[in-house]
């Protein structure tokens, strides 16, 4: 069993922060993000595909909206609980995240 260093894609970032968010405002999210959390852990040991991870993600996301929209809920949410938003990085949804924290703030 050989172990990954992987990293998830934008979208697969965006709904695990998403999820984390927001489990403790309803528990249906906490089991969301259990269950997404082990799905990449079995791409990670070779147990399940990439693309079927990243199906589920989409299917995910799309429930939720899709990704620009669970982008600006966890901005949305970090924003109205700390007064700022902190997260930085060079990825892309970190980028997606700043841009959407920017207009956020300007209002």
């Amino acid at each position: 069993m050989t172990k990954k260093t992987e990293k998830p894609s934008p979208e697969a970032k965006a709904l695990s922060l998403f999820l984390m968010a927001y489990k403790t405002k309803d528990p249906i999210y906490k089991e969301k993000s259990k269950r997404m959390n082990r799905l990449w852990s079995l791409v990670l040991k070779d147990e399940l595909s990439k693309s079927d991870y990243v199906e589920e993600v989409q299917k995910v996301l799309t429930s939720y909206g899709g990704y620009s929209e669970v982008v600006e809920k966890i901005v949305k949410y970090y924003i109205e609980k700390f007064g700022e938003w902190k997260l930085q990085g060079d990825d892309k949804y970190c980028r997606d995240a700043k841009q959407v924290a920017d207009r956020i703030l300007k209002k």
